[in-house]
């Protein structure tokens, strides 16, 4: 039996799940509203204010899936109740985010600005000029847009310049020997 999959899920106060046909699932939320079709062959149960899901047979197949479909299940319910984000560092002399109405602009050593918009519920906040916080009810969406800033400038390991994430840590080398 999964370890995960087998895990009730508690609708909190204010939240509000609706399983449809296919398993098209709605999550609302004070923060918003998701919406993910999960795998057909879990079968979600909702009793009350909690979730169960169960799978038909101990097939390898529905064994990789089930916790895999309760995860995904509670990162919506997570995400429309409390959001997530992720918190970026830039590191470098010259090297800057500025946020501009709901456009992102970087500034990270090339002979041209890097500009991100704001879509799909996800926002930028830029508290100082090398750090960027990512927010959103996605944790996919959060993710997705923090790992495409990072690849603009990824960290280098000489100096340890470019754009990473505030809890990454960067493996340095020690560069040429002096003479």
């Amino acid at each position: 039996m999964s370890r995960i999959g087998k895990m009730p899920i508690e609708v909190p106060a204010g939240s509000d799940v609706v399983v449809g046909d296919g398993n098209l699932v709605t999550v609302k939320g004070p923060k918003g509203t998701l919406t993910e079709k999960l795998h057909n062959r879990m079968t979600i149960k909702k009793e009350n204010n909690i979730i169960t899901i169960e799978r038909p047979t101990d097939e390898i197949e529905d064994r990789s899936i089930h916790g895999l479909t309760r995860t995904l299940l509670n990162n919506m319910i997570v995400g429309v109740t409390e959001g997530y984000q992720k918190q970026l560092e830039i590191v470098g002399v010259g090297y800057r985010a500025v946020k501009t109405g709901k456009t992102l602009t970087l500034t990270v050593g090339y002979s041209h600005t890097i500009t991100f918009e704001e879509k799909n519920d996800i926002t930028f906040d830029v508290p100082t000029p090398n750090i960027i916080i990512i927010k959103g009810i996605s944790k996919q969406g959060v993710g997705q847009i923090a790992a495409q800033i990072r690849e603009k400038r990824p960290p280098e390991p000489y100096l340890g310049k470019g754009i990473k994430y505030s809890n990454e840590r960067i493996r340095r080398k020690a560069g040429k020997a002096g003479k």
